[in-house]
């Protein structure tokens, strides 16, 4: 069983609502535990489709309030840290899946880089490190390819 976050922007388009859907959704499907920050946009989406495909979401808010996380989450863990969480959605996951993102997507692909796990990147960041110390992202260009390439 994997566990896989999905990371992205709390405000985010409608395009990237509809991947991180199906990326929840395929990933409930294949049995792995959906990883998120537990709040809105595209962690909402990708909690509401592993949810209604009857997979475990676990949501690692920011702030003290377990309760305060959507409400698709399995379980909510309040860590009273902030952006500081970002850390510890990268550590907990074994794979990373970015879509779209802002600054604080921004952070948890570079975590997650930087403790060598599998990330990948769908309309995100495109990164080139000035120095390669592990291994690149994977771009994807569709949420079942982003899959895909989770699961391998």
């Amino acid at each position: 069983m994997k566990y896989i976050a999905i990371v992205g922007p709390s405000n985010c388009s409608s395009t990237e609502k509809v991947d991180a859907y199906n990326i929840g959704a395929l990933l409930a499907a294949s049995g792995s535990v959906v990883i998120c920050g537990g709040g809105s946009g595209v962690m909402e989406a990708a909690s509401k489709g592993a949810h209604e495909k009857n997979g475990v979401v676990i949501g690692i808010l920011p702030g003290n309030d377990h309760t305060a996380g959507n409400p698709y989450l399995t379980y909510s863990i309040a860590t009273g840290l902030g952006e500081a969480r970002n850390a510890i959605i990268a550590r907990t996951a074994d794979v990373v899946i970015a879509v779209g993102g802002e600054y604080g997507t921004l952070s948890e692909i570079a975590l997650a880089m930087k403790m060598n796990k599998k990330v990948i990147l769908l309309n995100s960041w495109l990164l080139e490190p000035a120095r390669r110390t592990g291994s690149m992202p994977l771009i994807a260009h569709s949420a079942g390819e982003a899959v895909e390439i989770a699961l391998q």
